[in-house]
């Protein structure tokens, strides 16, 4: 290495100034430089710059703008999504947070703190999505501007030995060594004219005059003099940019992900509905059931149509192979759009309804049966249609009848209790739906008196109640007593509460899911642009291939074909291979070892210059 030697003796490397070279010793301490215990004066040793303020804030951009760091954070930010799928979410199910944090007062706490229940607008995780696309942004850049360069650039120029790469071939034609090189050339471009398969340089050397020794080893021993070449044409090519480019793509997409799911995530709505026959509801955010939507949404944006249930329609195997099994449900609905026009549609379970921009999803289905209750006094306390969850899949369903506006004087009643659409009664007295259809109907409910706690004003679920401070209705025997009711019937209410009506008629209903999200078009462009830049980049080889065309001294032209890969290729040889065979009138060929034998002469003789 060169260098040079200091006032002192010591040995200073080259490129090194001064001021770095000659730091204040450390009194004692011999590995500084300073004197030891017998005096003797130790060399200076090189001072360090410091890196400053300017320094520190480019070494942590470069470090947050690296391939590694964008990684890391992409995993990162897949971590931290998961608490947000695993935990009740605020903005997604209220009543569940509230559940989980009387579940698990001490931890319910630390994760409501730590914003586990409001994940994705948290500031941990905005902190990492920001970063992450920073750190895209930033890798993305400066790559762009050195790849616009190399789209510039031209290929290397042609080295002096092709023995020494790994895919070699050789052969003699008659054609010459213009015709010859024009003809690799060619088959290196392709057919295709606006999408050349390599990058070519078509070029000519002068005459390899003979060397005495070799350049780059000056200080070494004589070298044997280099056999001197004739003047020929050559060929430079280089393909692979692609893979770059894809590159480059993929990352883009990356971001243009980052950037779609953060804008739908702010502009999206969604709401779900329970309709029943006969009915419908209006898109409005005070007609839904529950809503949610995004910071930037306004009320004012949704589109004023609504859509009435006219029918649906259920059908389940009967066989004893799939018996009561899903064959089909489809619900049909009336679409009235603002402008007052009607038209009928159909809902199916995976074949949503699209609306103005929304999809509407059918969610569920069950039993709304049409419920009459009248208090002792004989007033119609309730009446109404009551919404049945099914339990299983024989559609035994549960469901909660409230009954608050009783005669003054009178207890709240409370009913809850199941519809079984096929029911069968058990001696013991329990009962279950034997099929999904209602074949022989039947409600069974249990009942309680109080206060249902309606009149606090605090929210309830309208498909649960609370029997801890109501009085359950009882036989002798202590037992709870059941009212069943089948279409139709009107039966007496324990201890003179009242009486109960089951309807004729037995409305369907069907859960629906509207769902609005404006990015997910870009998401879906932007997820194939992504896989398709990947797979250019990992399958787009890195090539670059040479060939020199030169008059031998027999007079047959001498085609000599090489080329080089960035890590392994098993097809750069064919890649030679197929150059070579595009001269014309090739008399003979070589490749690999059969090459490096036909050009031993030259190579033993020849110079290290590339």
């Amino acid at each position: 290495m060169a260098g040079r030697t200091g006032g002192d003796g010591t040995y200073v490397p080259e490129g090194i100034a001064d001021e770095f070279t000659q730091g204040e010793p450390a009194q004692g301490d011999p590995a500084s430089g300073g004197p030891t215990a017998s005096g003797e004066q130790k060399p200076d040793r090189p001072n360090a710059p410091a890196l400053g303020l300017v320094g520190t804030l480019r070494w942590m951009w470069r470090q947050l703008t690296s391939m590694r760091v964008a990684l890391m954070l992409l995993m990162l930010l897949a971590v931290a999504a998961v608490p947000g799928s695993v935990l009740p979410q605020r903005n997604q199910d209220a009543a569940g947070v509230i559940e989980y944090l009387a579940d698990h007062p001490t931890a319910g706490e630390w994760l409501d703190k730590a914003g586990f229940f409001d994940v994705y607008s948290s500031v941990w995780f905005s902190a990492i999505y920001i970063l992450l696309f920073v750190s895209l942004v930033g890798c993305i850049l400066p790559r762009s501007a050195a790849h616009y360069r190399a789209l510039r650039g031209r290929p290397p120029r042609v080295p002096s030995r092709f023995n020494r790469f790994p895919a070699k071939a050789s052969g003699t034609t008659t054609a010459s060594p213009e015709e010859a090189a024009d003809a690799v050339a060619a088959r290196l471009r392709g057919t295709i004219s606006w999408l050349p398969t390599f990058r070519v340089d078509r070029g000519t050397e002068p005459a390899h005059r003979a060397s005495g020794r070799s350049e780059l080893a000056s200080a070494g021993p004589e070298r044997p003099s280099v056999q001197a070449r004739p003047a020929s044409a050559n060929v430079s090519a280089e393909r692979g940019y692609l893979r770059e480019t894809g590159n480059l793509v993929f990352h883009l997409a990356l971001v243009g992900l980052l950037v779609s799911v953060a804008t739908g995530q702010l502009l999206h709505y969604r709401g779900q509905a329970i309709v029943t026959e006969g009915r419908g509801f209006a898109n409005a955010v005070v007609d839904y059931d529950t809503f949610e939507k995004g910071a930037w949404f306004r009320p004012e944006t949704l589109v004023p149509f609504s859509m009435t249930l006219d029918r649906f329609v259920s059908e389940f195997a009967s066989d004893t192979v799939a018996f009561a099994q899903a064959r089909d449900f489809t619900a049909h609905v009336t679409v009235t759009e603002p402008s007052g026009e009607q038209r009928p549609e159909t809902v199916k379970v995976n074949h949503p309804l699209m609306v103005d921009g929304a999809k509407i999803y059918l969610q569920g289905n069950g039993f709304a049966p049409d419920i009459t209750v009248r208090d002792a006094e004989g007033e119609v306390a309730f009446a109404g249609r009551v919404t049945f969850i099914p339990q299983d899949t024989m559609y035994t369903s549960r469901g909660v009848v409230k009954v608050p506006d009783v005669s003054p004087g009178l207890d709240q009643i409370g009913l809850v209790g199941y519809f079984l659409p096929t029911a069968e009664v058990e001696p013991d007295g329990s009962a279950r739906s034997a099929f999904p259809q209602p074949v022989d109907p039947l409600l069974v409910l249990e009942v309680y008196t109080g206060d249902l706690g309606l009149d606090e004003g605090a929210p309830q679920n309208v498909y649960e109640l609370d029997t801890a401070s109501l009085t359950p209705a009882v036989d002798e025997n202590g037992e709870r007593v059941k009212v069943l009711a089948r279409p139709g019937e009107t039966v007496d209410l324990p201890d003179g509460l009242g009486t109960l009506t089951l309807g004729e008629e037995l409305p369907r209903y069907v859960a629906l899911d509207l769902r609005h999200d404006p990015s997910l078009g870009f998401v879906l462009v932007f997820s194939l642009l992504a896989l398709g830049g990947l797979s250019v980049s990992l399958f787009t080889p890195r090539r670059r291939v040479w060939a020199r065309a030169y008059v031998g001294t027999d007079g047959a032209t001498v085609v000599e074909v090489a080329g080089l890969a960035r890590g392994d290729d098993a097809g750069l040889q064919a890649e030679v291979d197929r150059a070579l065979a595009a001269v014309p009138v090739v008399a003979e060929t070589a490749s690999g070892a059969a090459l490096e034998q036909a050009r031993r002469p030259r190579a033993e003789t020849g110079s290290e210059e590339d």
